[in-house]
């Protein structure tokens, strides 16, 4: 079976190589997904993480006769979209301008040198992920790797800790596969891993931390649904009993960061509910964790207009982090409207 399974893939690539559509596509369909979330992991962005995903399947397809099979078809392609992505961050042109900060902030907890360029992914693009068990290097399991906080954490380190550390601590990818990949050696691997190691533990909540419930658990949901009722009541202390010690709240790509429930608390009551605004939620699910549509309610009608996308950090029974995306275009993205009429 196994050898005619190695015939078919070779039968497969020797028609992609003459120019079969059909083929080149059945041989790189079981790896778009992935490959997506590769690139969105080292970028950040959905919308980038697609533009690369089309760029590494162009290139694999005009690049199929330097193709050696020296490595998997899966390898190969994940070396294009590494090296497709370090490219466009090495350009620096992917990133909009940085949108105008809010009015009547109150002072952040601090302010990041370089803040995030970050969007949420949707749910429903995991659920695509084919059933891969990681490599024997992997340090993180799956569920970690996807967290927003983990891909927060990964825009921190320089464009190639960020992929030196996602094909060996997540893919798991021998040294020796990622030097290979990069154009390096294992020693330059190992160094820059150690590095970004260092960083992304730094950047990560604190290891104290209780873990999330699971996903769809019934203290999940406990949590979240009594968020949402004190988030649509603007109910501010209700909103704080759920929170932990250290809970934080930030707003990508705006730079500001509220840290500890004083601050959190503070920005709840001066600008979220500030003069009688209140919300509607809808209830959505990003980086396998609990997240909302936002939309704030006109006065006097019935209409309520997207206000962004909220995503939830969860430790234990209470809410650790709080991130609202400001742009409501990523809403389409989770196929919700730009306005709800109640009623």
């Amino acid at each position: 079976m196994a050898a005619e399974t190695w015939q078919d893939g070779e039968a497969v690539l020797a028609r992609a190589r003459a120019g079969d559509g059909d083929a080149f596509r059945e041989l790189t369909e079981p790896y778009r997904r992935e490959l997506q979330l590769h690139c969105y992991r080292i970028l950040g962005s959905l919308q980038d993480a697609e533009d690369l995903l089309q760029e590494t399947l162009l290139a694999a397809w005009r690049g199929l006769d330097g193709y050696q099979e020296r490595a998997s078809v899966r390898t190969w392609l994940y070396r294009i979209a590494t090296n497709r992505c370090l490219n466009a961050l090495r350009a620096g042109q992917r990133r909009p301008a940085r949108p105008e900060t809010m009015t009547a902030l109150p002072e952040p907890s601090r302010r990041p040198a370089e803040p995030a360029w970050l969007e949420p992914y949707p749910e429903p693009l995991l659920g695509e992920l084919p059933d891969q068990e990681p490599g024997p290097e992997a340090r993180y399991e799956a569920r970690e790797a996807v967290s927003l906080a983990f891909v927060v954490g990964l825009q921190q380190l320089v464009p190639r800790q960020r992929a030196v550390l996602v094909l060996r601590d997540v893919l798991g990818f021998r040294a020796a596969e990622v030097a290979a990949m990069l154009g390096t050696t294992a020693n330059a691997v190992h160094l820059a891993l150690r590095r970004a190691r260092a960083v992304l533990d730094a950047a990560l909540p604190g290891q104290d931390r209780e873990r999330a419930p699971l996903p769809g658990s019934a203290e999940e949901r406990r949590v979240v649904d009594a968020f949402a009722r004190a988030f649509e009541a603007g109910d501010v202390a209700a909103l704080v009993e759920l929170l932990t010690g250290d809970a934080r709240l930030t707003m990508p790509p705006l730079e500001a960061t509220y840290e500890g429930v004083p601050a959190v608390a503070d920005f709840l009551r001066t600008v979220v509910f500030a003069d009688g605004r209140s919300y509607v939620l809808r209830g959505l699910r990003a980086n396998g964790q609990p997240a909302f549509a936002l939309y704030r309610r006109d006065r006097g009608s019935s209409i309520a207009h997207a206000h962004g996308v909220m995503v939830l950090g969860l430790a234990g029974g209470r809410v650790g982090d709080m991130t609202r995306f400001v742009d409501n275009g990523l809403l389409g993205a989770f196929g919700m409207a730009r306005s709800l009429r109640e009623g």
